[in-house]
């Protein structure tokens, strides 16, 4: 209470100067008498401020700056007259800020006779640099703005048809006109009560969370635009494909009746079919009286269009890069790992993922070839957890792609430093899940899959399955999925036979986990290791055949037949086969092009920029814009994928993302 009664009488005015600002005449006057009733002081209403008496000289000094190209009294007149939370709050006060900021960057180039001073110039440019850098850098997500944090960049902007506007006279005279009504309002709001000016400038603790909010909003658009385009693509396909379907049906039934389908007209539906995939001179010259030519036909259709008129992204300074990574402080480096990744999970499959994904190892971006024994793949042991976090789903999206993991495999360290992460991190982390995804996509390369089954890699697996319902879905599919890669291996087989029991254990209580997306590499696992002989018979002592039918009876239909492979497996008394048991010795790597980004690489991002910091692309292209060196390069031939029947079980390595999206197709 003493509070209240030491500033009441500003209080009070407060109150006062609002009701006279929204026009309460009469509530005033009840007010200012009920006040006096009560003995409280008023103060005398202060009269014009000379501060708002000078509204006008300001505007027109403004106006007289902004023709004369006068960019230093500009901006400090600006700075003095305009309140920092109109610019930093009101968006169409940041939109006019950032293009006047262009009209002084570029004045020179307009009104100079001749050649314009490359000094000022030069100075005018690098004022426009760091304003791009601070608070320009807020709008850097804005798509109408980002062509302009290009300009400083480009040697003559005047005959750059991204800017052809900017040297236009009407562009000039349409901004001034929105300064001039933007200084009218403003400054004559300079009247404002201060009790509106304290409520809004009280919102000023909610600007992070805001700015917090916007990136997830920036990100989530890209994903939705991402998402929109392939329900596009489908839904131009499904219409296709039940017309097709409907004329199909009805040769069908004509066949029943004895009427001859002539090969015209499958090729008339063909050329419908894969209209989009093809062209119809290449479908007339298919010869579809051959069978099997529909399966490789649609096979062919569904693999993936080449992207047309998809940009390359910037080339990058590498060694700028790496340096920075390694002597950098744990903020930059983890926004530079949260960068080089977004560039290759964003980037359109295609030529522009493989353009960055080669930049990213010709230039060696993780020393997977250094001796030096500080290098960046050193970060996976930064004390810093958001740094190995960081390192970790870079080298998760490496993984991801089939030419990422032969570079990374190409380091002899790199997978035992992977190991012992696994086995220090917190079960619950996103660095772990990461490192987990990664050594599972790992686990596709023979070589890889020998060292993992001679680390013990297994026995390790099979103790934290023990315990599956305190995994999170995506930790749980990927430990699942990468125990069956290794148990396809004679070795890995040899070694669960030698813990048998505890096997056994494990996969029959995850036959029955409630998430069904494991089902696949649980059946394929048990397979898998009941080819051993010894296996067979622990299997058979602990009543396996009868756990297993207990599922088929409630089982799908592609589930029951996999156990049944699975019954008839238990059931066998064949010997271990001899070229199984020798698998290991052929050194020939088989791995398959198992490509696929998946959308947990980038998921809970925990780092934010704040107001000022550059993140994503823009940090990348504004700090560490490299020569353009791309160079077409052929992608590396890889085996096709092997498909097999969907009633057996899995019985080549697979990565859970390939397999939901490819494998089931």
């Amino acid at each position: 209470m003493g509070d209240v009664l030491a500033y009441e009488a500003e209080l009070l005015e407060l109150v006062r100067e609002y009701l006279n600002f929204a026009e309460f005449e009469e509530t005033v006057k009840v007010f200012t008498k009920e006040c006096k009733i009560k003995g409280k002081t008023l103060p005398k209403p202060a009269g014009v401020s000379s501060r708002d008496s000078q509204a006008l000289p300001v505007q027109k000094d403004l106006l007289i700056a902004f023709d004369n190209g006068e960019q230093k009294v500009f901006f400090q007149l600006w700075e003095e007259h305009i309140s920092p939370s109109v610019c930093d709050n009101d968006p169409a006060a940041q939109k006019l800020e950032f293009y006047l900021h262009v009209h002084f960057a570029t004045y020179l180039l307009k009104h100079s006779v001749g050649k314009p001073d490359k000094a000022e110039l030069e100075e005018r440019i690098s004022h426009f640099k760091a304003y791009l850098e601070t608070k320009g850098a807020a709008l850097s997500q804005t798509t109408e703005f980002l062509p302009f944090y290009a300009l400083p960049f480009v040697p003559n902007p005047i005959v750059h048809p991204s800017f052809k506007e900017l040297f236009q006279d009407s562009w000039t005279l349409d901004l001034r006109t929105r300064l001039e009504q933007f200084l009218s309002l403003t400054l004559k709001a300079r009247q404002t009560p201060r009790l509106l000016t304290l409520f809004k400038e009280n919102g000023q603790y909610n600007k992070e969370m805001l700015q917090h909010l916007h990136q997830q909003l920036v990100e989530s658009e890209h994903r939705t635009m991402t998402c929109l385009k392939r329900f596009n693509k489908m839904q131009t396909d499904y219409h296709n494909l039940i017309g097709v379907t409907a004329e199909l049906v009805d040769s069908l039934e004509a066949t029943v009746s004895g009427k001859m389908i002539t090969p015209e007209y499958l090729q008339s539906i063909y050329v419908r079919l894969f209209s989009n995939q093809m062209r119809q001179s290449v479908a007339h010259s298919i010869d579809f009286t051959r069978p099997g030519t529909a399966s490789t036909m649609l096979r062919a259709s569904l693999a993936p269009a080449k992207m047309q008129d998809v940009p390359l992204l910037p080339s990058l300074d590498y060694e700028k890069l790496k340096k920075d990574l390694i002597t950098g402080n744990d903020r930059l480096k983890a926004f530079l790992l949260q960068a080089l990744r977004w560039r290759l999970t964003t980037s359109y499959p295609g030529e522009q993922r493989d353009t960055v994904l080669q930049a990213y190892i010709s230039n060696d971006l993780l020393d997977c070839h250094s001796n030096c024994q500080r290098n960046v793949l050193q970060l996976l042991h930064s004390k810093s957890e958001v740094v190995r976090q960081y390192m970790a789903r870079l080298i998760n999206a490496f993984a991801s792609l089939a030419e990422g993991r032969v570079y990374l495999s190409q380091n002899p360290t790199l997978l035992q430093m992977l190991e012992e992460r696994l086995k220090a991190e917190d079960k619950d982390s996103l660095t772990w899940e990461n490192v987990l995804g990664a050594l599972q996509k790992f686990s596709l390369r023979r070589a890889l899959q020998s060292a993992m089954i001679k680390d013990g890699l297994i026995f390790w697996l099979v103790d934290v399955l023990t315990d599956a319902d305190c995994l999170s879905d995506y930790t749980l599919e990927y430990s699942v999925a990468l125990l069956m890669n290794l148990c396809l291996r004679s070795e890995g087989k040899k070694m669960c036979a030698r813990i048998a029991n505890r096997v056994l254990k494990v996969l029959s209580d995850l036959l029955g986990h409630e998430n069904q997306e494991i089902q696949p590499y649980v059946n394929g696992a048990l397979y898998s290791i009941l080819a051993i002989p010894s296996v067979r018979e622990e299997a058979r002592a602990m009543g396996m055949e009868e756990i297993l039918r207990c599922f088929i009876k409630e089982g799908n239909a592609e589930m029951i037949r996999q156990i049944e492979f699975i019954i008839k497996q238990l059931n066998s008394d064949e010997p271990l086969n001899d070229s199984i048991a020798s698998d290991d010795e052929e050194e020939e790597e088989d791995e398959e092009d198992h490509d696929i980004m998946e959308s947990d690489l980038d998921k809970d991002e925990v780092l934010q920029p704040q107001l000022g910091e550059l993140a994503g692309e823009k940090l990348l292209t504004t700090e560490y814009l490299g020569i353009m060196t791309h160079t077409p390069k052929t992608k590396k031939k890889l085996f096709p994928s092997v498909h097999q029947s969907i009633d057996e079980p899995l019985q080549r390595p697979v990565t859970p993302g390939y397999h939901r999206t490819v494998y089931l197709m």
